[in-house]
């Protein structure tokens, strides 16, 4: 499977900047909101509310904040401002194709927001569908090896109908289909595996091969709308190389 060479260590790399930017409690909030409001406000039953307080709880977010986004996105909080998501498409430097999640109590601020960026950065926003064939939306776990080895989670993982398993580093990343997200959850749960990174990605059918210097030129967009406060996630499908990430981690 393409598309997501190093993605785990690029997030925590952006986690911890997220983090400096006071951002990462806000985004946090707002994935639980959604993930309520699509799962309902019960983590017991709501796998991806699950991941999205235990990802909460690893930030040390107090413990108040969570359980106010939990009744705001299960309808309890009467009244929260109405948030949707949905995902805007555009071309980076060089060609490159990038997909945005986003999450918004207002959509056509973010739309504009997103504009101003892409063009200020080099890239130009598209219209839905032009970018978005050259993706899937997969399910997505990584987590680290010493919970589960590679050979076990190979096993597991192709057991419950994923499509792909690799070690990225010290963690181990299971890909599968979208309609496999709650056999694969459950199977992680029952094996008594709690993943890092949980949930629904976009990942490219073939990835775009750059050079070092037209790697980091389509990443510092990348890095300039995940800055963004609306910013869910951005995906893109640039393969990125050992060189590249190197030169990356030195920035």
């Amino acid at each position: 499977m393409s598309g997501h060479s190093h993605w785990a260590t690029i997030r925590r790399k952006k986690g911890a900047a997220d983090a400096k930017r006071g951002q990462v409690f806000t985004r946090i909030a707002r994935e639980i909101v959604m993930a309520a409001r699509n799962g309902g406000g019960d983590p017991g039953s709501n796998f991806r509310l699950a991941l999205a307080v235990e990802k909460a709880r690893a930030s040390n977010m107090p413990k108040e904040s969570i359980e106010r986004a939990i009744k705001r996105g299960a309808g309890e909080d009467k009244d929260a401002s109405a948030f949707e998501e949905f995902t805007l498409e555009g071309y980076g430097p060089h060609g490159s194709a990038i997909m945005v999640d986003c999450v918004t109590d207002n959509r056509n601020r973010t739309v504009a927001d997103m504009r101003h960026a892409f063009n200020k950065n080099g890239g130009t926003m598209a219209e839905a569908g032009a970018v978005g064939w050259q993706f899937e939306r997969k399910s997505y776990f990584s987590f680290p090896a010493s919970q589960l080895s590679y050979d076990k989670a190979f096993e597991l993982a192709i057991e419950a109908g994923a499509d792909d398993v690799q070690e990225d580093g010290d963690n181990v990343e299971i890909i599968g289909p979208v309609e496999v997200f709650k056999t694969l959850s459950d199977a992680l749960h029952k094996a008594k595996v709690t993943p890092d990174e949980g949930g629904l990605r976009l990942i490219a059918k073939q990835d775009l091969e750059l050079d070092v210097d037209g790697t980091l030129q389509v990443l510092r967009v990348v890095e300039a709308i995940e800055e963004m406060d609306d910013v869910q996630n951005v995906f893109h499908n640039l393969k990125i190389s050992e060189e590249a990430l190197a030169a990356l981690e030195e920035e």
